[in-house]
């Protein structure tokens, strides 16, 4: 996220960044279709956990703290080695990680599709290549790390049908990889959004997720 190091450059990409954050909020008024494939709820309180990259980590994380089942999200990296699993390192957009998020939840409460269909809808544009955003590179790149073949059909059957429905007016460019390993991102990158509300670079490409999340999906949006 070069706008942490650059101030000049952050107000460029701001302006930048709030153009496409205002279309691609309007062009998403109401929520994506349900998935037609997904894995059954489960009968009883557990655990399961889901990794998403879309873009800057810190609006993806804010997305999913807020959704009900949700137990836990982390910003981190997948997609490279351990050794590289460092955001000075992950920047020069090199490593082939991405910056990801880890989504720890109940799946009695909620499914993967559920979880897949406010991935698409309101954390990041799944149309963009290798971007999200004012931020440029690789390491921004729309992906799913599926944990097992199971996710692995469902994020596939998901993506053919909001294609299928031409759910977006461009094509979906996310990358439908395994997951090979997660790690964990410093500890100043953690509920960012949360710590610093008022960054203007949360402003506006983060707080508007938040806002179609809250109007898309009332049922699911959790205040926390």
């Amino acid at each position: 996220m070069f706008h942490m190091h650059n101030p000049k450059s952050v107000l460029t990409a701001a302006m930048v960044s709030l153009v496409a954050a205002t279309v691609w909020c309007a062009s998403s008024a109401a929520p994506l279709p349900e998935p037609t494939a997904d894995v059954p709820k489960a009968a009883a309180k557990g655990q399961a956990t889901a990794v998403f990259a879309g873009g800057c980590f810190w609006g993806v994380d804010a997305v999913f703290k807020h959704v009900k089942g949700v137990t836990s999200a982390t910003s981190g990296y997948s997609g490279g080695a351990s050794k590289t699993a460092r955001y000075e390192i992950v920047s020069t957009g090199m490593t082939g990680h991405a910056e990801a998020v880890q989504v720890v939840y109940d799946p009695a409460q909620i499914s993967y599709g559920q979880l897949l269909r406010v991935f698409f809808s309101v954390a990041h544009d799944p149309t963009e290549l290798n971007r999200q955003g004012p931020d440029v590179g690789t390491q921004y790149r729309s992906a799913i790390f599926y944990a097992d073949p199971e996710q692995q059909k469902v994020a596939k059957a998901y993506i053919a049908q909001l294609q299928q429905a031409k759910s977006f007016p461009r094509p979906i460019v996310t990358e439908l990889a395994p997951l090979n390993a997660f790690y964990a991102a410093e500890d100043y990158h953690q509920d960012y959004l949360a710590h610093h509300p008022e960054n203007m670079y949360i402003v506006i490409n983060d707080l508007p997720k938040l806002g179609q999340l809250r109007k898309q999906f009332p049922d699911l949006y959790v205040n926390r």
